[in-house]
């Protein structure tokens, strides 16, 4: 029943699965609270009925505690809890800047325990509540140009696995969604982030590495609202399984993972890794 149900969702600019999710929950009779970093990012959401906007930086623990009290202090309650703030990102894994792999593991890694520790006793003590991570399919089958992405997302499902077993002896369900190509604006913020070093030892390889930014963004994506529509539904569902995936590549990736590793490592270097001849 999602009528009169308290949702906090991270990372919800516009443009993203983030934003979306926000008004379909909001459209089923949810009270939302949209949260981005800077709140001019979710301008779209402003006067839309049952949303709140609010500022948080998941990589601010501080921030986060601060915002979910906030919540608490005016419904009583978060009953939902999405964890969906996250940073792609893209080149060469030794060559990524340090401080860019520290942000994006802060961002997709850190900030699930953050919020997911901030609800946790408050949901606890009502023994009710669903936390939902939204993950991604190179979580589970790397590819190259995205070593970095993909292991954030790696240290995320495992983390909402352990969530999911650790959260039971208090009811709340935990869900971790694993999306393939969703059609937003990932590739375009990200390329705006990426740059190959001067002396980089991959220059041959910067049209495959480009062809690997856009690979979600391709004819047979999900769009963002059919994808929230899904995870609004699954959110809700009774009985719905712990782990779901859907979007484009996401059944060639189920498939990778019953296949041997070095199997389809081998098939992502074939097809992310092939220099296009001048």
């Amino acid at each position: 029943m999602s009528q009169g149900q308290i949702v906090l969702v991270t990372g919800c600019s516009e443009g993203g699965v983030g934003n979306t999710m926000c008004m379909e929950f909001a459209s089923r009779g949810c009270k939302v609270y949209a949260t981005a970093r800077k709140v001019d990012k979710m301008n779209n959401l402003v006067g839309v009925p049952n949303i709140e906007l609010m500022a948080l930086d998941v990589t601010d623990s501080t921030n986060v505690v601060s915002v979910v009290e906030d919540i608490i202090t005016r419904e009583g309650r978060v009953d939902v809890l999405v964890n969906n703030a996250g940073l792609a990102c893209f080149g060469p894994i030794l060559e990524v800047p340090v401080d860019q792999i520290r942000e994006v593991y802060d961002t997709n890694i850190l900030s699930i325990i953050r919020t997911s520790r901030a609800v946790m006793p408050h949901m606890a003590a009502r023994k009710s509540g669903t936390i939902v991570t939204i993950g991604s399919i190179v979580g589970e089958i790397p590819t190259p140009w995205a070593g970095v992405y993909a292991s954030s997302k790696a240290a995320a499902h495992t983390i909402t696995e352990v969530l999911q077993m650790e959260c039971r002896p208090f009811d709340i369900k935990v869900l971790l969604i694993c999306p393939g190509g969703i059609k937003t604006n990932v590739a375009e913020n990200a390329s705006a982030r990426f740059a190959l070093p001067e002396d980089s030892l991959y220059k041959v390889y910067l049209d495959t590495i480009v062809k690997r930014m856009w690979a979600s963004q391709v004819p047979t994506s999900l769009t963002a609202e059919e994808f929230a529509r899904i995870v609004v539904d699954k959110t809700f569902k009774k009985g719905a399984p712990f782990y779901s995936t859907m979007g484009s590549h996401s059944a060639v990736f189920a498939l990778f993972k019953w296949l041997p590793r070095m199997w389809a490592l081998n098939f992502m270097w074939k097809t992310y890794g092939k220099v296009t001849p001048k």
